[in-house]
Protein backbone atom coordinates (compact mmCIF):
# COMPACT_ATOMS: atom_id res chain seq x y z
CA UNK A 1 0.00 0.00 0.00
CA UNK A 2 1.27 3.67 -1.19
CA UNK A 3 2.40 5.60 1.94
CA UNK A 4 0.21 8.22 1.24
CA UNK A 5 -2.77 6.35 0.85
CA UNK A 6 -2.39 4.30 4.40
CA UNK A 7 -1.44 8.67 6.12
CA UNK A 8 -4.38 9.25 4.84
CA UNK A 9 -6.62 6.61 6.08
CA UNK A 10 -4.89 6.13 9.54
CA UNK A 11 -4.99 9.98 10.32
CA UNK A 12 -8.75 9.77 10.32
CA UNK A 13 -8.34 7.52 13.63
CA UNK A 14 -6.51 10.95 15.04
CA UNK A 15 -8.73 13.77 14.25
CA UNK A 16 -12.42 11.77 14.02
CA UNK A 17 -13.29 13.42 17.18
CA UNK A 18 -11.50 16.86 17.06
CA UNK A 19 -13.32 19.84 18.69
CA UNK A 20 -12.75 23.28 17.53
CA UNK A 21 -13.67 26.16 19.55
CA UNK A 22 -16.31 28.69 17.78
CA UNK A 23 -14.83 31.98 17.19
CA UNK A 24 -16.68 34.75 19.90
CA UNK A 25 -16.26 32.30 23.52
CA UNK A 26 -13.40 33.63 25.55
CA UNK A 27 -10.96 30.31 27.05
CA UNK A 28 -9.77 29.92 30.30
CA UNK A 29 -7.10 26.74 30.56
CA UNK A 30 -6.57 25.34 34.37
CA UNK A 31 -4.18 23.10 34.73
CA UNK A 32 -3.66 21.20 38.00
CA UNK A 33 -0.54 18.98 39.40
CA UNK A 34 -0.90 15.67 39.57
CA UNK A 35 0.02 13.82 42.48
CA UNK A 36 1.18 16.97 44.33
CA UNK A 37 0.58 16.64 47.48
CA UNK A 38 2.86 12.78 47.46
CA UNK A 39 5.72 15.48 45.42
CA UNK A 40 5.69 18.13 48.11
CA UNK A 41 5.05 16.74 51.27
CA UNK A 42 6.73 13.38 51.14
CA UNK A 43 9.65 13.80 47.79
CA UNK A 44 10.20 17.87 48.62
CA UNK A 45 8.94 18.17 51.80
CA UNK A 46 8.27 21.88 51.32
CA UNK A 47 6.99 23.56 54.44
CA UNK A 48 3.48 22.98 55.11
CA UNK A 49 1.05 24.67 54.75
CA UNK A 50 2.39 27.22 52.38
CA UNK A 51 6.50 27.22 50.90
CA UNK A 52 8.12 30.37 48.94
CA UNK A 53 10.12 28.22 46.98
CA UNK A 54 6.83 26.51 45.57
CA UNK A 55 5.61 29.75 44.97
CA UNK A 56 7.83 30.60 43.03
CA UNK A 57 8.36 27.42 40.97
CA UNK A 58 4.58 27.86 40.44
CA UNK A 59 4.75 31.57 39.51
CA UNK A 60 7.61 30.54 37.25
CA UNK A 61 5.49 27.88 35.46
CA UNK A 62 3.07 30.70 34.56
CA UNK A 63 5.06 33.22 33.09
CA UNK A 64 6.48 30.43 31.01
CA UNK A 65 3.09 29.65 30.09
CA UNK A 66 2.32 33.17 29.01
CA UNK A 67 5.58 33.56 26.68
CA UNK A 68 5.28 30.07 25.06
CA UNK A 69 3.30 30.78 21.66
CA UNK A 70 -0.70 31.47 23.15
CA UNK A 71 -1.32 35.35 23.83
CA UNK A 72 -2.54 35.19 27.43
CA UNK A 73 -3.63 37.85 28.99
CA UNK A 74 -3.89 36.46 32.42
CA UNK A 75 -2.52 34.08 34.55
CA UNK A 76 -3.23 33.27 37.68
CA UNK A 77 -2.29 31.00 40.28
CA UNK A 78 -2.73 29.69 43.58
CA UNK A 79 -1.81 26.18 45.45
CA UNK A 80 -1.33 23.71 42.60
CA UNK A 81 -3.55 25.22 40.22
CA UNK A 82 -3.05 27.51 37.46
CA UNK A 83 -5.58 29.51 35.43
CA UNK A 84 -4.57 31.03 32.07
CA UNK A 85 -6.98 33.50 29.93
CA UNK A 86 -6.46 33.63 26.63
CA UNK A 87 -6.86 36.85 24.30
CA UNK A 88 -10.03 36.65 22.44
CA UNK A 89 -8.48 36.63 19.05
CA UNK A 90 -5.94 33.75 20.28
CA UNK A 91 -6.88 31.06 17.06
CA UNK A 92 -3.27 29.26 17.68
CA UNK A 93 -3.62 25.68 16.28
CA UNK A 94 -7.54 26.65 14.72
CA UNK A 95 -8.36 26.58 18.45
CA UNK A 96 -8.25 22.49 18.19
CA UNK A 97 -8.64 21.95 21.53
CA UNK A 98 -6.49 18.38 21.46
CA UNK A 99 -3.69 20.68 20.96
CA UNK A 100 -4.34 23.18 23.08
CA UNK A 101 -4.42 20.88 26.42
CA UNK A 102 -1.45 18.66 24.96
CA UNK A 103 0.81 21.51 24.66
CA UNK A 104 -0.30 23.64 27.50
CA UNK A 105 0.25 20.44 29.80
CA UNK A 106 3.30 19.62 28.38
CA UNK A 107 4.74 23.06 28.78
CA UNK A 108 4.04 23.45 32.29
CA UNK A 109 5.03 19.70 32.91
CA UNK A 110 8.25 21.07 31.81
CA UNK A 111 9.31 23.84 33.13
CA UNK A 112 7.95 22.58 36.32
CA UNK A 113 10.52 19.56 36.16
CA UNK A 114 13.32 21.90 35.10
CA UNK A 115 13.41 24.20 37.34
CA UNK A 116 12.26 21.75 40.34
CA UNK A 117 14.92 19.29 39.40
CA UNK A 118 12.23 16.46 39.55
CA UNK A 119 9.56 15.16 37.40
CA UNK A 120 6.39 17.07 38.60
CA UNK A 121 3.26 16.40 35.88
CA UNK A 122 0.15 18.80 35.22
CA UNK A 123 -3.63 17.98 33.66
CA UNK A 124 -5.02 20.93 31.48
CA UNK A 125 -8.98 21.37 30.91
CA UNK A 126 -10.31 24.09 28.66
CA UNK A 127 -13.67 26.07 30.00
CA UNK A 128 -15.18 27.87 26.80
CA UNK A 129 -17.63 31.16 28.49
CA UNK A 130 -19.91 32.58 26.57
CA UNK A 131 -19.78 36.14 27.91
CA UNK A 132 -17.42 38.11 30.07
CA UNK A 133 -19.60 37.82 33.02
CA UNK A 134 -18.51 34.20 32.96
CA UNK A 135 -14.97 35.21 32.88
CA UNK A 136 -15.37 37.48 35.77
CA UNK A 137 -17.17 34.62 37.64
CA UNK A 138 -14.57 32.13 36.88
CA UNK A 139 -11.88 34.13 38.36
CA UNK A 140 -13.98 35.20 41.21
CA UNK A 141 -14.78 31.49 41.63
CA UNK A 142 -10.90 30.36 41.83
CA UNK A 143 -10.30 33.43 44.06
CA UNK A 144 -12.71 32.56 46.58
CA UNK A 145 -11.41 28.71 46.39
CA UNK A 146 -7.85 30.08 47.09
CA UNK A 147 -9.34 31.57 50.51
CA UNK A 148 -11.12 28.82 51.47
CA UNK A 149 -8.06 27.04 50.64
CA UNK A 150 -5.70 29.11 52.51
CA UNK A 151 -7.93 28.69 55.89
CA UNK A 152 -8.62 24.79 55.78
CA UNK A 153 -5.05 24.65 55.37
CA UNK A 154 -3.56 26.80 58.09
CA UNK A 155 -6.30 25.45 60.22
CA UNK A 156 -5.24 21.78 59.45
CA UNK A 157 -1.65 22.10 60.75
CA UNK A 158 -2.88 24.15 63.74
CA UNK A 159 -4.52 21.33 64.91
CA UNK A 160 -1.72 18.89 63.65
CA UNK A 161 0.53 21.04 65.76
CA UNK A 162 -1.70 20.03 68.70
CA UNK A 163 -1.00 16.77 68.17
CA UNK A 164 -3.84 15.03 65.97
CA UNK A 165 -2.91 12.41 63.98
CA UNK A 166 -3.77 13.57 60.15
CA UNK A 167 -7.52 11.80 59.70
CA UNK A 168 -8.20 13.25 63.20
CA UNK A 169 -7.52 17.09 62.37
CA UNK A 170 -9.30 16.46 59.05
CA UNK A 171 -12.39 14.99 60.66
CA UNK A 172 -12.46 17.63 63.10
CA UNK A 173 -12.26 20.42 60.57
CA UNK A 174 -15.59 18.93 59.21
CA UNK A 175 -17.59 19.98 61.77
CA UNK A 176 -15.96 23.42 62.34
CA UNK A 177 -17.46 27.44 61.21
CA UNK A 178 -15.34 29.46 59.38
CA UNK A 179 -15.69 31.95 62.43
CA UNK A 180 -14.46 28.67 64.69
CA UNK A 181 -11.21 27.86 62.33
CA UNK A 182 -10.38 31.63 62.50
CA UNK A 183 -11.01 31.25 66.50
CA UNK A 184 -8.53 28.50 66.38
CA UNK A 185 -6.23 29.87 64.69
CA UNK A 186 -6.26 32.96 66.84
CA UNK A 187 -5.35 31.05 69.61
CA UNK A 188 -2.18 29.90 68.50
CA UNK A 189 -1.36 33.29 67.77
CA UNK A 190 -1.96 33.58 64.42
CA UNK A 191 -4.12 36.40 62.86
CA UNK A 192 -5.70 35.01 59.32
CA UNK A 193 -6.51 38.19 58.28
CA UNK A 194 -2.81 39.54 58.75
CA UNK A 195 -1.51 36.66 56.44
CA UNK A 196 0.36 37.63 52.97
CA UNK A 197 -2.25 38.38 50.39
CA UNK A 198 -0.98 35.86 47.94
CA UNK A 199 -1.70 32.64 50.47
CA UNK A 200 -5.76 34.14 51.10
CA UNK A 201 -5.92 35.27 47.05
CA UNK A 202 -3.29 34.13 44.90
CA UNK A 203 -1.17 35.87 43.14
CA UNK A 204 -2.11 36.98 39.30
CA UNK A 205 0.48 37.29 36.12
CA UNK A 206 -0.29 39.77 33.52
CA UNK A 207 1.37 42.37 30.89
CA UNK A 208 2.05 45.94 31.37
CA UNK A 209 3.08 48.52 28.67
CA UNK A 210 6.42 50.85 29.50
CA UNK A 211 8.59 52.89 27.72
CA UNK A 212 12.08 52.39 27.00
CA UNK A 213 14.55 55.12 25.43
CA UNK A 214 16.85 53.57 23.42
CA UNK A 215 18.97 55.28 20.57
CA UNK A 216 18.38 55.21 16.88
CA UNK A 217 22.01 54.42 15.16
CA UNK A 218 20.87 56.43 11.75
CA UNK A 219 19.85 60.13 13.18
CA UNK A 220 21.93 59.54 16.56
CA UNK A 221 18.72 60.45 18.70
CA UNK A 222 17.01 59.32 21.64
CA UNK A 223 14.14 57.72 20.94
CA UNK A 224 11.33 56.67 22.90
CA UNK A 225 10.08 52.70 22.15
CA UNK A 226 6.58 50.44 23.84
CA UNK A 227 7.65 47.71 25.39
CA UNK A 228 5.57 44.82 27.38
CA UNK A 229 6.66 43.37 30.40
CA UNK A 230 4.62 40.34 32.73
CA UNK A 231 4.10 41.99 36.14
CA UNK A 232 3.85 39.30 39.38
CA UNK A 233 1.30 40.80 41.53
CA UNK A 234 1.61 39.39 44.99
CA UNK A 235 -1.42 41.37 45.97
CA UNK A 236 -4.61 41.27 44.19
CA UNK A 237 -7.26 43.22 45.11
CA UNK A 238 -10.64 41.97 46.33
CA UNK A 239 -14.23 42.10 45.50
CA UNK A 240 -15.58 44.66 43.07
CA UNK A 241 -11.85 45.77 42.31
CA UNK A 242 -10.82 42.34 41.37
CA UNK A 243 -13.92 42.22 39.03
CA UNK A 244 -12.62 45.36 37.13
CA UNK A 245 -9.14 43.74 36.93
CA UNK A 246 -10.48 41.14 35.15
CA UNK A 247 -12.60 42.93 32.67
CA UNK A 248 -9.48 44.93 31.74
CA UNK A 249 -7.51 42.04 31.39
CA UNK A 250 -10.39 40.52 29.41
CA UNK A 251 -10.86 43.18 26.93
CA UNK A 252 -6.98 44.15 26.03
CA UNK A 253 -8.17 46.24 22.92
CA UNK A 254 -10.22 48.64 25.12
CA UNK A 255 -7.49 48.41 27.73
CA UNK A 256 -4.83 49.86 25.34
CA UNK A 257 -7.12 52.54 24.39
CA UNK A 258 -8.07 53.47 28.01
Amino acid sequence: MQFDVLDQRMRVFETASDHCVSPGLYLVARLDGRSFTHLTRDQQRFAAPFDKRFRDLMIETVRHLMECGFRVVYGYTQSDEISLLFHPNEDSFGRKLRKWLSILAGEASACFTLHLGAVACFDCRVSQLPTLENVVDYFRWRSESAHRNALNAHSYWALRRTGLDAKTATQALLRRSIAEKNELLFQQGLNFNELPAWQKRGIGVYWECYAKLGHDPRSGETVTTTRHRLIVDHNLPRSEAYDLLIRRLAQPEIAATG
